[in-house]
């Protein structure tokens, strides 16, 4: 596929002014296929190609803000082409943030825009009319050069196009040369007959996803032998190189991350030549020891198991919260190490949050455990940090079920490992929040902030988003007493569906008493967005998909605090 489409890029003519543009496709930041199709109502359609790594590209970031602000009520559609190969989905969609541009940024994976629209620079602009017909080919405007820069443009060919468009005029100029950085064309993957399943595609598989794909886990198949491998190639290789796969959210350079996924380039290169191939089995004695069976508990054996009543579902509609007391009283003040909630239908649960209340107090997020949510993971706490149920507490859960067309039940046990040596720090929440917002209809990225301020110095142990289908991005931020601002994590294409947490090694972040938390969320609420429930909705904070949340969770210690608190193993009580 891709090489014809190399080979079409390299023979055929750009197509010329007045030329309707065929089909051009692309991957959005939801590693999604979509094509100019998902634009039918907008008057004109500008395709900026880009690339992150060109500083011209960058240099007119905020031309094109700019532009994308003043057009887009008068039915402009501008949208981000890159059509690097080797940059991923997360890249692309970072690079937005970064720069504010909240029009659709999309990724040629093959090369197939680039070859039907002609493109050969970042940045070129590409103008279709309402009839998908070629209008204008060029630069943006004149002011930026790769050898210098005018005080302000003299020449404005996007804009004086957009103009004529939108006037019914005829466009004066169809043309214009661009500056910038040469598209190079894609590379296509080369099959290498060399490589075998046993020796050099199994460890990958190993390493990266049979923690999922494996019986008894959540992934809806296996990929540990050869016969579950072959017949999935094509899905396999897809996914890898869109970067899908392994899942991670976290935009590179902001932050690290002991629970990070993701394949080293080389590793990456070998499984997608492997596919490509002919795929040999190789000498099946030199496989890797399987994967050993899934766990029931992935926090291991709990010390408690607690389960709330059984649930049923509705077949259809929303689902209002529903809250479970959990029956078992903690008599004693009661120290874990590890949490994990388990609901035995995870596909009708959307979300659970648990906290401790007194016996007689309603839910509280100020006593926040932990949470089950898509994609999620068992809370797992770092030696000498643990999380405190005050002595005559009950355990409540607050949870989100969805309907799945047909009527459906579900039963939530909840798990808990009591501390195996003692207790030095007691765990801690700093929680983001604000739901004083209002998404207006048809808005690409509309935002919105909230803050809290850190009252003790502080080492942080993780962070974890919450929003629903709208969410776009949320990026953390720490700004520091001396006035510095940093970035702790970038979330720049929000997945409903992977809602990681974002484990720091404990004891490598530190923040000082009086750091203000800030967590900033882009809303997509345009017609674009593949999962809105209804772009023309005005939008507010709430309990349901259909309404939005902005839920920031910073986990954290005191860096002064010393318990040195020895906890009996069996019962979780301090001795």
């Amino acid at each position: 596929m891709v090489q014809s489409i190399l080979l079409a890029w390299m023979l055929a003519a750009p197509p010329a002014a007045g030329d309707r543009a065929p089909a051009v496709k692309f991957q959005d930041i939801h590693y999604l296929n979509r094509s100019l199709d998902d634009f039918r109502d907008a008057k004109a359609i500008v395709l900026v190609f880009a690339d992150t790594g060109c500083p011209l590209v960058a240099r007119y970031a905020p031309t094109l803000k700019q532009l994308d602000t003043d057009y887009r009520a008068k039915g402009v559609q501008f949208v981000g082409v890159f059509p690097n190969g080797q940059e991923s989905i997360t890249g692309i969609a970072a690079f937005a943030v970064r720069y504010g541009l909240a029009f659709p940024v999309v990724r040629d994976v093959d090369g197939a825009a680039v070859a039907a629209t002609g493109a050969s620079m970042t940045p070129e602009v590409i103008v279709l009319d309402a009839d998908r017909r070629l209008r204008y080919r060029g630069r943006i405007d004149d002011q930026y050069r790769p050898g210098g820069t005018l005080p302000a443009a003299t020449k404005t060919e996007l804009r004086d196009t957009l103009d004529a468009l939108l006037a019914g005029r005829e466009v004066e100029v169809s043309a214009a040369p661009a500056d910038g950085c040469p598209i190079t064309p894609p590379v296509p993957v080369k099959p290498d007959n060399a490589l075998t399943f046993a020796e050099h595609v199994a460890p990958i598989l190993k390493q990266h996803c049979q923690e999922c794909h494996r019986p008894n886990t959540v992934a809806p198949f296996s990929l540990i032998d050869y016969e579950q491998v072959w017949p999935r190639a094509k899905a396999i290789a897809a996914v890898v190189q869109s970067g899908q796969m392994p899942p991670w959210y976290g935009a590179p350079g902001h932050g690290e991350f002991v629970n990070k996924r993701g394949m080293t380039e080389t590793e990456r290169n070998t499984l997608l030549a492997w596919l490509a191939s002919d795929r040999a089995k190789g000498d099946l004695s030199k496989l890797p020891a399987p994967p050993a069976p899934a766990k029931d508990w992935r926090i291991g054996e709990p010390d408690l198991i607690v389960a709330a009543p059984k649930h049923e579902i509705p077949a259809s509609g929303d689902v209002p919260y529903r809250y479970a007391l959990l029956p078992y009283v903690f008599t004693h003040d009661t120290w874990v190490e590890a949490v994990e909630i388990k609901p035995d239908n995870p596909r009708v649960l959307h979300h659970c949050n648990m906290a401790y209340a007194q016996l007689g107090a309603k839910f509280s997020i100020d006593n926040f455990v932990t949470g089950a949510v898509p994609g999620g993971e068992a809370m797992t706490l770092p030696a000498g940090v643990a999380v405190r149920i005050p002595a005559g507490s009950i355990l409540v859960l607050q949870i989100h079920f969805v309907s799945t067309g047909q009527k459906e039940d579900c039963t939530i046990r909840v798990g808990l490992r009591y501390c195996k040596q003692p207790v030095e720090k007691r765990l801690r929440l700093s929680y983001v929040q604000t739901s004083r917002y209002t998404i207006p209809p048809g808005v690409p990225a509309h935002k919105v902030s909230a803050s809290r301020v850190l009252p003790c110095d502080a080492i942080g142990v993780g962070l974890f988003s919450h929003m629903h289908v709208r969410g776009k991005d949320m990026t953390f931020l720490a700004h520091t007493p001396d006035g510095k601002t940093e970035t702790l994590l970038m979330i720049p294409n929000f997945s409903f569906d992977w809602q990681h947490a974002y484990r720091w090694e404990y004891g490598k972040k530190t923040l000082p008493k009086g750091t203000r938390l800030e967590c900033i969320a882009h809303y997509d609420n345009s017609t674009f967005n593949p999962f809105n429930p209804d772009p023309k909705a005005t939008v507010v904070d709430g309990d349901q998909t259909h309404n939005e949340m902005l839920n920031g969770f910073v986990f954290y210690v005191d860096a002064a605090e010393k318990l040195n608190l020895a906890i009996d193993p069996a019962t979780g009580r301090p001795k």
